[in-house]
């Protein structure tokens, strides 16, 4: 062994000197016990910072029932469904509602595909290892996104409810079908790029890629069935009585100065009844003279034969396109209120890339907030392994105390996380509830994931405030929330981001 092999080498001796000083420490032998017998996660969560972080909210938002992305990377479609679920359900009194997953993946598939392709004609002249190629070649059509990505598909497929096209066990667990959608793809790209090199055309390689998206669409049809192109919807409303159950009927604070109460439209059983000088109470007399069958009389909500689009356009009451992606991402070569644009990152190609307005912590916090506050819940991207328990349902650094179970700080900021690799956004959820402290401030947040009702608490984490700080890097707000400023920078021209920079990694 050379001298500077030598050097580069772990010695014996150190490690002597590391084993006697892990076996002097008492701390170090429970910590392993621990460690060993439960898991790094059981063995460092702290009880204290548990009872720290109550689940109750000053503001929260009524959601419809937890959804499962199962062994899939749709976190961004979940996450963008379900801010969306969220408005139908209200504007419509619907007491739940799904949209199909299914249906986006499915397009979302024959659109990257599409666009892999077209980049592949874009990049001719790039080496195959070349940065830019392999950052275009690393996952054609992997199931991860953006909301961006989400927006553009609705604009040109809309939506359907998951009873016209639901889940399929390629939506559920979908590595089999994309390894083999990407193998098939990278075989197209070789081909494409071997016929360019032999002289063929632009015109000629273009009809070569329709030809393979033949092949694409068969692949993607055999995996999870042709996608709808009209469907039959039914619903039907919240009876508004549910609403009222346990209330107090309000006939005696009603009643005229004689002390005669009018009529009762509590929908409960009429206290007014007990009155002597009461006149007949018209608390659902009708129904009371109807016998009882069991029928659902209950108004219906009923198209036949609707379109996706149609569909999206009448009963979604927002526009995917009224939302910006806000980031918080403190780098220095990215400047705070600067709007930024992320090369190669369109999911449906003649849509564009995926664009954010880079914005200081306060007006990023104020953002959602606001939103909140106003009754809608809010996409948001994140690194959802850093700190957090996900069977309990905590996103917190006071709850998981690493630190102290291998007896080292963590000291990394945010700065760094994204620098570094460390903390890059890799899932979205939602927020659908906050607590104010005394002083109006934030202190916790109220999260639901796509993990099923088994994750969490009924599918539901908590998050502390210093965690959003820390590990969340991205909002889709609608435009109405934003502060002048930050609104103003829509229409700035965007720096352009090459596709292996920090906040281009799509989220799973």
């Amino acid at each position: 062994m050379t001298a500077n092999a030598s050097a580069r080498a772990i010695k014996p001796e150190l490690l002597r000197t590391y084993t006697e000083d892990f076996n002097k420490d008492r701390a170090n032998l429970i910590a392993a016990d621990a460690a060993v017998s439960a898991g790094v996660l059981k063995a460092a969560t702290d009880y204290r910072g548990v009872r720290a972080l109550p689940r109750d909210f000053s503001i929260e938002l009524k959601q419809g029932s937890i959804t499962n992305q199962e062994r899939s990377g749709r976190c961004w479609m979940f996450a963008s469904l379900n801010t969306l679920r969220y408005e139908l359900m209200h504007r419509w009194n619907l007491e739940d509602f799904e949209f199909s997953e299914t249906y986006l993946f499915f397009w979302d598939a024959m659109e990257k595909s599409n666009t892999y392709l077209e980049n592949v004609l874009r990049t001719l002249d790039e080496a195959t290892d070349s940065r830019l190629f392999e950052a275009i070649n690393e996952s054609p059509a992997d199931d991860g996104g953006w909301w961006q990505m989400f927006a553009a598909l609705v604009n040109k497929y809309g939506l359907v409810p998951k009873s016209a096209y639901p889940e399929s066990e390629n939506s559920r667990n979908s590595d089999d079908f994309k390894q083999y959608l990407n193998s098939k793809l990278r075989e197209f790209a070789a081909e494409l790029r071997r016929r360019s090199a032999a002289g063929a055309s632009e015109d000629e390689l273009r009809a070569l890629k329709d030809e393979y998206m033949g092949t694409v669409y068969r692949i993607c049809a055999v995996a999870l069935g042709e996608p709808p192109e009209k469907f039959d919807f039914f619903a039907r409303p919240k009876d508004d009585d549910e609403d009222k159950k346990g209330e107090a009927c309000k006939c005696k604070a009603e009643a005229d100065a004689d002390g005669k109460a009018e009529s009762c439209k509590c929908g409960e059983s009429c206290k007014c009844e007990g009155k002597s000088d009461a006149k007949a109470c018209k608390c659902d007399k009708d129904k009371s003279d109807k016998p009882k069958t069991g029928k659902d009389e209950r108004p219906q909500i009923r198209e036949i034969g609707i379109t996706p689009l149609e569909f999206y356009k009448k009963y979604v009451p927002v526009d995917v396109n009224d939302f910006v992606t806000l980031a918080n991402a403190p780098l220095k070569n990215r400047p705070f209120n600067q709007r930024y644009r992320i090369r190669f990152s369109a999911n449906v190609a003649e849509a564009g890339d995926m664009e954010f307005v880079n914005v200081p912590l306060d007006v990023f916090k104020k953002a959602a907030l606001d939103q909140l506050t106003a009754g809608h819940p809010i996409w948001f991207a994140c690194d959802c392994t850093q700190f957090a328990l996900r069977k309990d349902g905590f996103f917190d650094q006071s709850v998981v105390r690493v630190d102290q179970l291998f007896g080292t700080e963590f000291t990394g900021d945010k700065a760094h996380g994204l620098e570094y690799g460390d903390s890059p956004s890799n899932h979205a959820m939602t927020f659908t509830g906050a607590n104010l402290g005394e002083d109006g401030k934030p202190n916790r947040w109220k999260v639901e994931n796509s993990w099923g009702k088994d994750a969490g608490k009924d599918g539901y984490y908590v998050m502390s405030d210093a965690w959003f700080d820390r590990y969340v890097t991205e909002l889709i707000i609608r435009k109405e929330y934003l502060d002048d400023a930050t609104r103003a920078l829509l229409t700035t021209e965007p720096v352009e981001l090459d596709p292996w920079q920090p906040l281009t990694r799509r989220c799973r």
